[in-house]
């Protein structure tokens, strides 16, 4: 007869068996949850979304939670694309549908649809030769690319990786000298308009990243962190709050309008106010913007707050927005509301994680295809056409 069996035992065997799993090997790494055995193909991807579970099966958990996540408790997120249910088309039988010209132009540049890469950071983290990969990705699909300041490589770099034109992202430096200096080098990269973010005043509360780094998980590039409290010696911060750009003010973007001699937008403009402020200061353009929802949480979705930027600026500066577009039709609404264009971030970092270059011509092809189909349904027939009364909103 068999010896008793244990409680201890069993548990013994149970840390064993699951010591011995491949989850567990994993580092806390596992696979998606719903991801396929089989990782499609390019070509059989059909929609943007069905780029994010590829990317997140081959690039690092840290990676990842970089480019997916957002501030505290994630509802900003989570409000960008909860807005677009909120925004209704409106189909018109029998319209004219051959053909439908996505063709637009802003700030006196041809460009071959509304649709812009929205300029994010770190872009190595995802793919070794990170930005100057996106760049030649959406270059193939003949889209312009915004580059941001915290690019992992220098703007010059980026900009000789393709043909496309680039726009360049400033975050204000600690000294005009070093703002100016960045402005300059990105100019004399052929940067055609330059983009100053003004939403960032301290460094966000990112959980997710907060917990990879108590994780001790490395970041591509990046030393594994053994502690995380403040370093002895170093600067109190009271209510944990690291100084991004907390200066910045109307003189400021007086002085760098001043010395740009190309469009001069300001990203994260989130209310009528400061849009109205925007035009009076002399700027190009302003990006209606909430960060991607990585700044401020319980902020307005940035396709709530289009319609009154819009009324607000009257006409008189292009108003352009980012913020949670998965979909042609995301576009779309954002045209009918009133955008001159549209920049999309996480999707090309998916198509840019998950296969390269090609997944970044892939994401923006399929973006502009969806795009003609809701132009073709509701009877527009080039982006001028498309207006206020191609939607219906009912924002909650």
């Amino acid at each position: 007869m068999p010896a008793p069996f244990s409680r201890r035992a069993a548990l013994r065997r149970l840390g064993a068996f699951a010591a011995s799993s491949p989850l567990y090997q994993l580092g806390g790494q596992q696979r998606p949850p719903g991801l396929r055995e089989r990782v499609p193909a390019l070509e059989e991807i059909e929609s943007v979304l069905e780029f994010e579970p590829v990317a997140r099966a081959r690039i690092s958990r840290t990676a990842y939670d970089y480019v997916a996540g957002g501030v505290d408790g994630e509802f900003t997120l989570r409000r960008n694309r909860q807005a677009f249910e909120w925004a209704e088309l409106v189909p018109r039988a029998l319209a004219p549908a051959a053909a439908p010209d996505l063709s637009a132009e802003i700030f006196g540049q041809k460009l071959p649809c509304p649709i812009l890469v929205a300029p994010t950071a770190a872009h190595s983290q995802v793919h070794p030769e990170g930005e100057k990969a996106t760049h030649q990705g959406a270059a193939a699909a003949g889209v312009l690319m915004a580059v941001s300041s915290n690019s992992s490589y220098p703007i010059q770099e980026v900009a000789a990786a393709a043909k496309g034109p680039v726009w360049f992202q400033l975050y204000a430096r600690d000294t005009p000298e070093g703002t100016r200096d960045r402005v300059e080098r990105a100019l004399a990269a052929g940067c055609q308009a330059v983009l100053l973010t003004v939403d960032t005043q301290y460094m966000s509360h990112r959980e997710r990243m907060l917990h990879d780094r108590h994780l001790n998980i490395p970041a591509a590039g990046v030393p594994v962190r053994t502690r995380s409290r403040r370093q002895a010696g170093a600067p109190p911060a009271p209510y944990r709050l690291q100084p991004q750009n907390p200066d910045l003010s109307w003189k400021t973007v007086e002085a760098i309008r001043a010395y740009t001699n190309v469009p001069f937008l300001l990203k994260g403009i989130l209310t009528a106010e400061d849009a109205r402020l925007a035009v009076e200061h002399g700027v190009s353009g302003v990006v209606v913007s909430n960060h991607g929802g990585r700044y401020l949480d319980y902020a307005p979705s940035t396709l709530e707050a289009l319609p009154e930027i819009v009324q607000a600026v009257g006409g008189r500066i292009p108003v352009l927005i980012d913020g949670g577009f998965r979909r042609g039709s995301d576009v779309f609404k954002a045209l009918a509301l009133g955008a001159r264009a549209v920049l999309v971030g996480r999707p090309p970092l998916w198509g840019l994680g998950a296969f390269g270059p090609e997944g970044v011509r892939r994401v923006l092809e399929v973006l502009q295809a969806e795009l003609a189909m809701a132009m073709a349904a509701t009877g527009c027939a080039t982006i001028a056409a498309i207006d206020r009364s191609a939607v219906l909103v009912d924002f909650a």
